[in-house]
């Protein structure tokens, strides 16, 4: 192994083995017997622990340490140790996002010009990342650096994962990631989340009602990793990625956490953006001078919504600020376990206030479950309903989200939210920068412009490894960031990172000294309404406009014709061109020819298989389709899941209980339609089969469920409406138990396994009802509500 020196050659990973060149002596007692020792491979002397903390779906006017109404005393504890940058960016969505960090290139680049599961075959859409554009992990990885990753990724192509990979773009074995604890996706439920080991799935230690809450989880494995590795390799730092769900929705939070802001958004969400404009003013974290822009179109005000709903409304924001201060208190301890083991002081630190802005996508008076808006079934949500269960927002009864103006609020002073990358709103976002053994400077801010591409030539610039030329032999495509190592101890210094292009889902703009010209194709809740060409472009002057509250289109045609042809050159440069603005289409996999891993109409499942996602399994929606399982019931009579697909927030689980064959159709946690057999099934051996047949005429309509033993009918139901396009984002198809939230509250959240045997179980689809593809309107749901 190469030796810790400073003249190991490190542009070339891995580091090629050099053969001893010495003399070879015959026995190895001869005095002329001599061999270096052998050294373990180290990064260069002075290498910094790296820690990234990214939070999900948080504006730039959430946190206190950016004037925000969330208290977040630990972020502002690192601040005050470093810097707060002012003019962060990122990519508006959150798997380019998470893809462009971790790999210091333009998420186009690396092939995630969107979220995962609208994926396209085109190089900037597919959501592979290239080899020849190695992650930072692997690199840091390859230079002597323990790695590990926490939390979310979302940056695993659909088709890819299943329990059976490949796993080349999860964060372990192909991130780069020596060791991976969290969740493969969009988002989770906090109480009840999906976990991943690695590649292994993992249950949870315990219930809500026994404390679990995966935010705890997560930080606890983090400090875990942390102990052992220091206790084991002390003088090998590490680079760790903490990246919670949290404030993703839903918003889930422990009850005393959202209390603590009881009372505190009853003003509304107007009033809220001009309390949080005072204090960033205050904090200089926008200037003295900077206009707070107006609400942006489509956007109600506070005084519009219904004064019986707004109870509710303050309370949707309480739980999310809770959920905010949740998180800062265990990165808190993350941070404190560093302290601990003396390592704080050598550790740079990034904290990235969100991936994108605020979230945008829980309609305008927000959600008690998400699925309501996925299936395009809110109408159901009525007024009346939302404050019958108000208590239930943040709990495990719940799977929440707020109203869209609370997502404004969150991204004051500036225009628009998450999605939409044409303006700050959705794509600046707060971010501090601490080494204490590193950076001189204390407490400081810094405006240079910069964007999550820099996050990767920073990290290796501080740690003197250089970028390399070859990864595994792969001629590697260099960085596409600028380090932002240069504004560290100079606040003053020139801005290097001049150019800057933005673009997702058609919403897009150019950066370039000084400038922003911009065109918003399209609101976060809305599909694609026009052409690309249609688009209206507007101006600013941002380094005397700071919030893009003055368009000068209009007075500088010139210099709006300049940037829009810069923008068009840097599409073209970074793959970013046919810019997809595609609703339906997108989910067809073979219109945009993205892989399905299952195909036909039957699949086998076999005991011991749980955690399938929705796009590792045969689709039974809007279709006629049925379950047969072969099982074995011993004396004692059987409980427990046979095959279950979702959660309690919507699904289906064939089960028994007490002896008897059921199967429950839950819709949206509002309805249970629940068959059961008309005698319970006999001891030994049976074929079980459930028979949904689906009435037709349109989405989500019901259906007749027949159940049978050994081809006997042995009961019959009816399903008054069923789910349209999605079950769940994070609830899985599982063989002979129901993980984490139960479908059925008949079976409850324990006790589900099934205590008989189950030899296989099998869906086969019958006809489709194709009427959902001529509604792209409906399809448009699914791809704009949860990113």
């Amino acid at each position: 192994m190469a030796a810790d020196s400073t003249d190991i050659q490190r542009g070339t990973l891995p580091i090629p083995d050099l053969e001893y060149t010495g003399t070879v002596t015959y026995d190895a007692s001869d005095p002329d017997t001599s061999y270096p020792p052998i050294r373990r491979l180290l990064p260069p002397d002075g290498s910094p622990n790296v820690l990234v903390i990214l939070v999900d779906d948080t504006g730039f006017g959430a946190s206190s340490s950016f004037g925000g109404p969330v208290e977040t005393p630990n972020f502002e504890r690192v601040a005050a140790q470093g810097l707060k940058y002012t003019r962060f960016h990122t990519t508006a969505l959150c798997s380019p996002t998470r893809a462009a960090l971790l790999s210091g290139r333009n998420h186009h680049t690396v092939g995630m010009g969107g979220i995962t599961e609208i994926a396209t075959s085109a190089p900037g859409y597919s959501s592979l990342r290239p080899n020849n554009c190695a992650p930072l992990a692997e690199i840091l990885k390859l230079n002597g650096y323990s790695t590990a990753q926490f939390g979310k990724c979302h940056e695993v192509p659909v088709w890819e994962s299943s329990p059976v990979g490949p796993f080349d773009h999860w964060p372990h074995p192909g991130g780069g990631f020596e060791y991976f604890y969290g969740f493969i996706g969009g988002e989770t439920n906090q109480w009840y989340p999906a976990i991943y080991e690695n590649t292994s799935p993992l249950e949870p230690w315990g219930t809500p009602d026994e404390g679990y809450h995966f935010m705890a989880d997560m930080a606890d494995k983090a400090i875990a990793w942390t102990k052992q590795q220091k206790a084991l390799a002390p003088d090998k730092p590490f680079f760790t990625y903490f990246a919670p769900g949290a404030t993703h929705a839903p918003h889930h939070v422990p009850k005393e956490w959202a209390d603590k802001y009881r009372g505190k958004f009853d003003q509304g969400w107007d009033k809220l953006r001009e309390e949080t404009f005072a204090r960033q003013k205050e904090l200089g974290v926008v200037p003295r001078e900077a206009t707070l822009t107006a609400r942006s179109p489509g956007i109600p005000a506070w005084e519009e919504m219904s004064e019986k709903l707004r109870p509710a409304l303050a309370r949707q924001m309480e739980v999310y600020a809770g959920f905010l201060a949740y998180t800062d208190h265990h990165v808190g301890r993350v941070l404190d376990s560093l302290d601990d083991l003396g390592v704080l002081d050598d550790t740079l630190v990034y904290i990235i206030i969100g991936d994108n802005g605020a979230s945008a996508e829980g309609t305008m008076k927000g959600t008690t479950n998400e699925s309501f808006i996925i299936n395009h079934m809110d109408h159901l949500e009525t007024e009346d309903y939302m404050i019958e269960h108000i208590d239930d927002l943040g709990t495990p009864d719940s799977y929440n989200h707020y109203a869209i103006g609370w997502a404004h609020a969150m991204d004051t002073p500036y225009q628009w939210t998450k999605q939409v990358a044409s303006h700050w709103g959705g794509t600046r976002n707060g971010t501090i920068v601490s080494w204490p053994n590193g950076i001189a400077a204390r407490g400081e801010i810094r405006d240079q412009f910069a964007h999550v591409i820099d996050v990767a030539p920073t990290v290796l610039a501080a740690a003197g490894i250089p970028e390399p030329s070859t990864v595994h032999g792969v001629t590697q495509r260099p960085f596409e960031g600028t380090a932002m190592n240069y504004s560290f101890d100079d606040g003053d210094a020139p801005e290097q990172h001049e150019t800057q292009y933005f673009e997702m889902l058609g919403n897009r703009a150019i950066f370039h000294k000084g400038w922003t010209a911009v065109a918003k194709h399209k609101d976060p809740w809305l599909s694609s309404s026009h052409g690309l060409d249609a688009d209206v472009w507007e101006l600013y002057n941002v380094e005397e406009d700071w919030t893009q509250s003055h368009d000068l289109a209009g007075e500088h045609p010139d210099k709006l014709a300049e940037l829009q042809r810069l923008f068009l050159i840097q599409a073209a440069r970074f793959k970013v061109l046919p810019m997809d603005t595609r609703s339906a289409e997108r989910f067809n996999n073979e219109l945009v020819g993205r892989p399905t891993l299952i195909q036909g109409t039957s699949q086998v499942f076999y005991p011991g298989m749980k955690r399938l996602s929705e796009n590792s399994v045969i689709n039974v929606k809007n279709k006629s389709h049925s379950v047969t399982a072969k099982v074995t019931i011993p004396e004692s009579g059987a409980n427990g899941v046979i095959l279950v697909q979702g959660g309690a927030f919507g699904g289906w689980s064939v089960y028994t209980r007490d002896g008897y064959l059921k199967y429950t159709y839950n819709v949206l946690g509002m309805n249970e339609y629940t068959t059961t057999s008309d005698q319970p099934l006999s001891p030994g051996e049976h074929e079980v089969r459930m028979e949904f047949e689906y009435e037709g005429g349109g989405l989500g309509k019901g259906g007749t469920v027949t159940l049978s033993a050994d081809g006997h009918p042995i009961g019959t139901g009816k399903v008054e409406r069923t789910l349209p396009f999605m079950f769940s984002m994070d609830e899985t198809v599982d063989v002979g138990i129901d993980v984490a939230s139960p479908v059925s509250s008949e079976y409850g959240p324990t006790g589900n396994g099934f205590t008989g045997d189950i030899a296989w179980a099998r869906i086969d689809i019958g006809e489709d009802d194709h009427s959902h593809l001529a509604d792209p309107e409906h399809r448009m749901t699914i791809a704009m509500t949860k990113q």
